[in-house]
């Protein structure tokens, strides 16, 4: 089958990554494969692509740099000839401005186009007017829209009515990742103990109220710490709200990591306090290494990733006084938190691996018309 995969950039971001690791897989298992970035000054990729994947840039094929009308324009007519030469089985695209822009330059050549949202569209944070009238105007054209949860389903044919089709597609847990000792441990008893939080120092990611909560807890529970990861304009804030809490020894804000996985082991338990998500990687990918975990029942992810709250500790979004009985419950109690990390980790790697949403990748392409009838994949991936 040949597979052309639209992506904005491959730049360092979860939307990134996923391509990345789907175009590897395909190309391994045997499919032509094609990732095509629309970054308008090219640029480089940050996440491992394999040889086997063919990997052409719309910056080259347009020859122009920058943006503006003229140049978005130049660049859709060129990635509708390239598309049109290249003949693909089907288009898979990632994010609101490329879904459009791949929607449009199909048109009238008869190639099934899945257009992926990556985040949670019915947040409506994302996307600025003008996108969003050409999502709504573009969209129902795709054979098909998918979103990453199910609770986002509802919302956004709201958002946007006419689709032809939508479905549910979470992204994959890197191999890698799936294949890492679970993490989930006993310290011993006068060891310091970590509860460890990560993402973008950012309003919607609530860390002032963890902060706060933390602080409430922390005189009970001396031997635990706060660190959270990531970098963001609210630093100085969240960091004269530490100092002002007398919790500078407590509570360290780590800044950015380039191994997210190995910062995220070294905790005894992880704690999401999002006020919105499309899809939590971090809590997934904590649960896959084995953290026991709380997280606030935001819009959209965690109750599907913790088969509501069977995986990990769900709390009421925004309720301060739950999210503190869910975090003294894991701090307090080591027994619970080696149960929740092995039936976690174990949850999540059988439902996330990547054969699983290989398979599931595959009905979708089945359901627009693009597997070949002797398509050697119909059969299993692992």
């Amino acid at each position: 089958m040949k597979i052309l995969m639209l992506v904005s950039s491959m730049h360092a971001g979860g939307a990134e990554r996923v391509a990345a690791t789907l175009v590897n897989a395909w190309a391994e298992r045997g499919d032509e494969v094609t990732l095509l970035p629309t970054y308008s000054d090219k640029g480089s990729c940050f996440y491992p692509v394999s040889d086997d994947v063919a990997l052409v840039w719309l910056a080259d094929l347009a020859r122009v740099r920058g943006g503006g009308p003229a140049a978005a324009a130049r660049r859709l007519l060129a990635l509708r000839r390239y598309i049109a030469q290249a003949r693909p089985d089907v288009v898979v695209s990632f994010l609101t401005n490329v879904n459009v822009a791949a929607i449009l330059a199909t048109r009238g050549l008869g190639i099934p186009v899945i257009a992926c949202e990556r985040t949670n569209p019915a947040a409506g944070a994302g996307v600025g007017a003008l996108l969003g009238a050409a999502r709504r105007l573009a969209y129902p054209l795709a054979e098909l829209v998918t979103v990453q949860a199910q609770a986002t389903v509802a919302p956004f044919r709201q958002m946007v009515p006419g689709l032809r089709a939508m479905a549910v597609i979470p992204n994959p847990l890197p191999p890698e990742l799936a294949a890492a000792p679970v993490a989930a441990r006993l310290p011993a008893v006068d060891e310091r103990r970590r509860l460890m939080a990560m993402g973008r120092l950012v309003p919607s990611k609530q860390f002032d109220l963890l902060i706060d909560v933390y602080a409430q807890l922390a005189p009970a529970h001396p031997r635990w710490d706060l660190c959270i990861w990531g970098e963001g304009p609210d630093r100085d804030a969240l960091q004269a709200r530490i100092d002002g809490l007398g919790l500078a020894g407590r509570i360290t804000l780590a800044g950015r990591t380039e191994t997210p996985w190995q910062a995220l082991a070294e905790g005894d338990a992880f704690v999401l306090t999002s006020a919105l998500e499309g899809f939590p990687n971090v809590l997934l990918e904590a649960m896959a290494l084995g953290l026991p975990c709380a997280a606030f029942d935001c819009p959209s992810g965690p109750r599907e990733m913790s088969r509501d709250g069977q995986d990990a500790l769900l709390v009421p979004n925004g309720d301060r006084q739950a999210l503190r009985q869910a975090l003294e419950r894991l701090m307090g109690d080591a027994a619970l938190r080696v149960a929740l990390a092995e039936q976690g980790a174990r949850s999540v790697r059988e439902r996330y691996a990547l054969p699983a949403v290989l398979r599931q990748w595959d009905a979708l392409f089945a359901q627009v018309g693009a597997a070949p009838a002797n398509s050697k994949q119909e059969t299993t991936h692992d």
